[in-house]
């Protein structure tokens, strides 16, 4: 079972700002924060720390294509929450992906999802948990 994941970020205050306000969407909060990071929790899941990327190491561009993290999915509720979280998302600016083929950019009818970028263009996908009959 996944603890946590910890991602460096290039500006602390602008992806805390971020990540904060969308987690906040599907029951995350904050239950730690540093000078140089935080930490969003749920009650259900494992938790998230961001971390203020070393100057020694900024110049180092992340590409969601190279070698390391492509993007982190979190499985929601129902359909009703991914968009919500699209409507969050539009308000706010914040980059839809796929947006031409929303909420089936996956294929097919029953993977219901909702595909961003975060600040430093991590990809984040909101899946919907299956219909159950």
């Amino acid at each position: 079972m996944l603890h946590h994941v910890e991602i460096y970020v290039s500006n602390l205050d602008v992806s805390r700002a971020f990540w904060t306000s969308l987690l906040a969407q599907v029951g995350y909060e904050e239950s730690d924060r540093w000078n140089d990071g935080f930490t969003l929790a749920s009650k259900h899941d494992a938790y998230l720390t961001f971390v203020q990327v070393a100057e020694r190491h900024a110049h180092r561009a992340y590409h969601r294509g190279g070698v390391g993290l492509n993007h982190l999915a979190f499985r929601v509720e129902d359909r009703e929450t991914v968009d919500r979280l699209r409507d969050f998302c539009r308000e706010n600016n914040v980059p839809c992906l796929y947006d031409d083929r929303y909420p089936f950019a996956n294929g097919g009818s029953d993977y219901y999802a909702l595909f961003i970028e975060d600040p430093d263009r991590i990809k984040v996908e909101f899946v919907a948990a299956p219909k159950t009959d």
